[in-house]
C-alpha cells in the first residue's frame, strides 16, 4: 500500500490560489438550497432595482471578504480545531457567495470590480489575525460576524418592500452569521481591544460605499 505523500509548501500554495480564484473569478455551488426557493420574482422599479442590486452587491462582497478572512485565518492556525471550524464556517460563506451572486443575476446586476482587491486585504488580515494565536483568530470571527450580522439588519430594512426573494437570502445569512459568531466565541475567541473593532467598522463603511456602485 502507497503511503500518502505529505503536503509541500507549494501544495498550499496551490490550494490558497485555488481557493482565492474560486472565489473571485469563479462561481463556487452552494452545499445549500437557495433560500428565496420559489419565492415569486417582484416587478420593481427601475431605481428599486439599482438600490437592490447594490445592497446585493454590497453583500457579496462581504461574503468574498469573509473567505478571504476565514481562509488566511486558517492557513497559519495552529490549533487543528480552530482550524477545522474556520473551514467549516467558510463553507456556509460560500453558500451565501453563490446565493448573492444567482441574485446580482436576477436583478440584471454584476459583482464588484474590486473583489481581488476585497479578497487579498482580507485574507492578508485574516493570516495577520492568525499568527497572534488561535485566540485572536477566533476573536476577529466574532467581532467580524457581529458587523456583518448588523448590516444585514440595516438591509433587511431598507431593501424595496417588493423584494422578497432577496430578503429571503439575507434572512438566512443574518442566522448563520450570528450563529458563526455564538461558535466562535464557545470555541475561546478572545475580546478584541479598541481600536480594532473600530478600524473594522470604518474599513467596512469605507469598502461598502464602494461596493454599492461599483
Amino acid at each position: 500500500m502507497t503511503a500518502l505523500r505529505a503536503p509541500t509548501p507549494l501544495d498550499h500554495l496551490l490550494t490558497e490560489a485555488q481557493r482565492a480564484l474560486d472565489t473571485v473569478f469563479g462561481n463556487p455551488p452552494a452545499a445549500r438550497a437557495n433560500p428565496a426557493g420559489d419565492t415569486p420574482e417582484a416587478a420593481l422599479e427601475p431605481a428599486e432595482r439599482r438600490h437592490a442590486a447594490g445592497l446585493m452587491r454590497i453583500n457579496h462582497v462581504g461574503e468574498v471578504c469573509a473567505q478571504g478572512l476565514y481562509f488566511g485565518q486558517a492557513a497559519v492556525a495552529r490549533d487543528p480545531a480552530t482550524r477545522t471550524h474556520l473551514l467549516e464556517a467558510a463553507q456556509e460563506e460560500t453558500d451565501h457567495l453563490s446565493w448573492c451572486a444567482d441574485r446580482l443575476r436576477e436583478l440584471d446586476s454584476r459583482p464588484s470590480l474590486f473583489n481581488p482587491l476585497w479578497y487579498a486585504g482580507s485574507y492578508t488580515i485574516g493570516a495577520l489575525a492568525g499568527l497572534r494565536g488561535d485566540g485572536w483568530n477566533l476573536g476577529f470571527v466574532v467581532e467580524t460576524e457581529r458587523q456583518v450580522e448588523a448590516h444585514l439588519g440595516e438591509h433587511l430594512e431598507t431593501l424595496p418592500a417588493a423584494d422578497q426573494r432577496s430578503r429571503e437570502i439575507l434572512k438566512v445569512m443574518k442566522i448563520d452569521e450570528a450563529r458563526h459568531a455564538e461558535h466562535a466565541e464557545h470555541a475561546g475567541a478572545r475580546r478584541l481591544p479598541q481600536p480594532i473593532p473600530a478600524a473594522m467598522a470604518l474599513a467596512s463603511r469605507f469598502m461598502k460605499a464602494i461596493a454599492y456602485r461599483l
